[in-house]
């Protein structure tokens, strides 16, 4: 058994409050994704704008630290666990992939006022929504073996 020594254990207090803060982002993401949907049927009114705008926000936020925080801390040689650096290199093409949905659905609703029609909001939320769900899964396996 290794004593833990200062830096290593830095290293780990980092690691859990980078996880902390996804987590955190992750929550109000999902609770303006619901806020979001409940105004079903979509029109182009300021309820809507307004919310998509701000659930907009959140996602590259959300993404950017998931990608750039996580990832980058990972796989920039500061995790030495290579149980983490396995996995972490196994999910990182279906994890890009999402995050490259995210920025696309980001990209389609960020001009919002220039937007007359929301008759894809509904189809787009979903799909987003399903992606998302399984960069969940995929954040969950990670960060559970970075918090061990």
């Amino acid at each position: 058994m290794s004593i833990a020594t200062p830096v290593h254990t830095e290293r780990r207090q980092q690691a859990c409050q980078l996880i902390t803060e996804l987590q955190n982002e992750r929550q109000e993401l999902w609770s303006l994704y619901c806020h979001v949907a409940e105004l079903k049927p979509f029109s182009a009114n300021d309820a809507v704008k307004t919310l998509l705008t701000q659930f907009s926000q959140i996602l590259v936020d959300y993404v950017s630290l998931g990608h750039f925080g996580v990832y980058d801390r990972i796989l920039a040689g500061t995790e030495r666990r290579q149980r983490i650096l396995s996995i972490a290199t196994a999910i990182y093409p279906e994890f890009s992939s999402i995050t490259e949905e995210a920025i696309t659905f980001n990209d389609k609703y960020q001009n919002i006022e220039e937007i007359n029609s929301f008759d894809e909001l509904e189809q787009d939320l979903s799909v987003l929504g399903e992606s998302l769900a399984k960069r969940i899964d995929l954040e969950d396996r990670l960060c559970e073996l970075m918090q061990q």
